[in-house]
């Protein structure tokens, strides 16, 4: 079987010993595959040996016929070798009939090339003479006066008769005209005929442009480049491709579009493309654009400033734009300094003053912005005092009652107007964009201070630095009775837009300075206007109260709490009463806290609302624990002024607790532990005196100071009996 295997299922599916016998056994009778017959192992037996000696005699058959195949083989390898050596030999002796054949060659070449010398040494006299022959006689006929050869009769012959009119003319230039020769070749060198062929090739190059024969230009100019007329011709070419070119009102874009044109054309037409090109954009840019720009700015040059800046920068920036479309193309070696030298020569004049044009408008019109706001508000600029004696004035006025003179009553108003802002900034970013597109590099940080000079006067220091200083004088003093106090409204203000200075500081001047020595100077100026605004919200006050916010770290004016604490002492003043606290019966209170705890809350909850409005981050903080404290203080002392029954120190304990809920609403974990304390200790208004000690010895008033609790317990009506007094001693 294994000798059989490659015989019997070749080129169809692999041989399987297994399925081979299975099949074998199936055909064989008694070989018990088939069913119904009885298993005869001899007959099968028998049936494998018969087959077995037949695949043997067929193996030794196929066995025989590879060995025959193989002697085959051996024998046409052998014919083949032999047939690759003789082949091998004929091509080494082609190889070599080759190389005899190259040196032949090279031989009758060089002999050839030699004949070749001889021969071009001997014609190119004779051509010589030939030409001198034919210009003799052309140079016969001038000095006849009569032009009787075709190539000067006949028009289609124009550019032979060029070359012959040029070489004439140049050989009559070199001769003396003292001599004979050449007085009779005066004609030739005179600038007549010369000059007439090149009036007739110009016009021959003109009428072939109007009708669109790229060809004929080009042979034509081809003619012209040698004559001294071929700048003309370009400038005819510049002139006739111009025509028709600028009817729409957009000049920049037709002038885009006609170079982009004539960029396509001109590589066919001239040897000299970049040149033409570069002197038809250099005619585009001193004759169309600049009389185009000459228009549109001396028409408003003088009259309309702002009109003339948006002229400018908007010529300036579609000029530039043009320049970069043109870069594009091949304009010689050093296009882009080619293209700047166009650009300045239109703007020079009008760039030079520019920046004196940009402040003069933009302090006129910062100046309108704030007159035309303090109009709509029916308010008169007033110039408020500054200095020592104001100082010393505010500080009077503020810490005692001394008549020195009214706060100034600003009926609400804060005086800051985001409007304004918007305004005043916007004009100032267009500045910036003018300022970064029409400055020279070298004035652009000089320019941009300027720039941010005027920002920092009407904003900063008219808008924002007035507003403030009017609040501080504004600002009623602490014996005021319902006084509104609208400080806090113009710091909120005053903070938002100097958010928005900050923005405009970073995002439009910090580009324009970053690397030039003006930055530190704008930083400097930018702290000082910070320090200056430190300054007046702290005029004439202790600086008890810092505020940080992420624009500028002002102090928050004293004056400003102590106008709030003064407000909590008129209301309580107002309506609170003895008989709070000591009611004449006892047993028929139906109030949970007095009337003056409920205005006194009311009041503290609208401004402490009105802080967290105002101001943002740590400051919130700042200004509540001040206020809380200050607040803790104001009803401590309130509390000491009167004498409490039992029923009367439940109801200040009432009070206590609805100004602990209120302490609440500041956050501050301080003020909270001061109203708890507190509360604390106005227990000690209704506990038993049995129970006086114990209280006492309690968690939050143990480490109070004994003299402080006494003060609390001597304001029990029963202070003075035997029994209370034995029991606190």
């Amino acid at each position: 079987v294994a000798h059989c295997k490659g015989f019997f299922f070749c080129g169809q599916e692999p041989f399987v010993a297994d399925e081979y016998i299975e099949r074998l056994a199936w055909r064989t009778p008694g070989g018990g595959s088939r069913g119904g017959e009885a298993f005869d192992p001899k007959r099968l037996l028998e049936e494998f040996v018969n087959h077995i000696q037949e695949l043997q005699v067929m193996d030794e058959r196929i066995q025989r016929k590879v060995e025959k195949l193989e002697q085959q083989c051996q024998k046409e390898a052998k014919e083949f070798a032999k047939k690759v050596q003789e082949l091998q030999k004929s091509n080494q002796v082609a190889f070599q009939h080759f190389q005899e054949l190259d040196e032949h060659i090279s031989y009758v070449a060089t002999k050839v090339c030699h004949l070749g010398d001889q021969l071009e040494g001997v014609n190119t006299p004779r051509q010589r003479a030939v030409e001198a022959q034919k210009l003799m006689k052309y140079f016969n006929e001038f000095l006849d006066g009569e032009l009787k050869s075709d190539v000067f009769t006949n028009s289609e012959k124009i550019k032979e008769a060029a070359d012959i009119i040029q070489k004439l003319h140049l050989i009559a230039q070199e001769l003396p005209f003292d001599s004979l020769m050449g007085f009779c070749c005066y004609p030739l060198s005179s600038p007549g005929k010369y000059h007439d062929l090149e009036c007739q090739l110009i016009q021959e190059f003109t009428s072939a442009q109007r009708r669109g024969e790229i060809s004929r230009m080009r042979e034509v100019a081809a003619v012209l480049l040698h004559f001294k007329g071929y700048s003309h011709c370009v400038d005819v070419y510049i002139k006739q491709c111009q025509e028709g070119a600028f009817l729409r009102n957009d000049v920049f874009e037709d002038a885009a579009i006609l170079c982009q044109r004539v960029n396509k054309q001109v590589g066919e037409i001239f040897s000299n493309p970049e040149t033409v090109l570069a002197k038809l954009i250099q005619n585009i840019f001193e004759v169309k654009l600049q009389s185009y720009v000459k228009d549109q700015l001396e028409e408003h040059s003088k009259s309309d400033a702002e009109q003339y800046l948006k002229n400018l920068y908007d010529l300036y920036t579609r000029t530039t734009n043009l320049s970069s479309k043109l870069m594009e193309f091949n304009l010689g070696t050093d296009k882009q300094t080619f293209l700047s030298k166009l650009i300045k020569a239109i703007f020079i004049s009008y760039l030079e003053n520019y920046i004196e044009v940009e402040i003069g408008y933009l302090k006129s019109r910062s100046a309108m912005i704030l007159q035309r706001y303090y109009d709509s508000k029916n308010h008169q600029k007033r110039s408020i005092g500054t200095g020592g004696i104001q100082d010393l004035k505010e500080r009077l006025r503020q810490r005692t009652n001394l008549p020195l003179g009214p706060s100034i009553d600003t009926h609400g108003e804060t005086f800051l107007s985001q409007d304004v802002v918007v305004n005043l900034l916007q004009e100032t970013k267009q500045a910036f964009e003018r300022c970064h597109r029409l400055s020279d590099p070298s004035d652009l940080p000089k320019n941009a201070f300027r720039i941010f000079s005027m920002l920092v006067e009407f904003l900063c220091t008219e808008h924002i630095d007035y507003a403030l200083e009017t609040g501080l004088a504004g600002i009623p003093s602490s014996d005021s009775k319902n006084a509104n106090l609208y400080f806090l409204d113009v710091v909120h203000q005053a903070n938002t837009i100097f958010h928005l200075f900050d923005k405009q500081f970073n995002d439009h001047l910090m580009p324009l300075i970053s690397s030039s020595p003006k930055l530190s100077e704008c930083l400097q100026k930018k702290k000082d206007i910070i320090e200056q605004m430190e300054v007046k919200l702290d005029m004439g006050i202790d600086r008890q109260v810092e505020i940080k916010t992420s624009s500028f770290k002002p102090h928050l004016c004293d004056m400003t709490l102590n106008c709030m604490i003064g407000q909590m002492k008129h209301i309580l003043a107002a309506e609170q009463k003895k008989t709070d606290f000591k009611p004449e019966d006892e047993n028929n209170v139906l109030i949970q806290y007095t009337n003056a705890c409920v205005k006194v809350c009311g009041y503290v909850r609208k401004q402490v609302e009105k802080i967290r409005n105002s101001m943002d981050g740590k400051n919130v903080d700042t200004v509540l624990m001040e206020l809380g404290v200050r607040f803790h203080r104001l009803i401590y002392e309130h509390l000491q002024q009167y004498s409490y029954s039992c029923m009367g120190g439940m109801l200040a304990i009432c009070d206590v607790a609805e100004y602990r809920k209120c302490a609440k609403d500041f956050k501050i974990a301080l003020v909270l532990q001061l109203f708890d304390t507190l509360h604390a200790l106005c227990n000690l208004l209704v506990v038993a005196p049995d129970n006086l000690k114990q209280v006492c010895s309690g968690e939050q008033l143990a480490n109070l100071d004994k003299n402080i609790l006494h003060s609390f317990v001597q304001l029990r009506v029963d202070y003075r009996s035997a029994r209370l007094a034995r029991h606190f001693s």
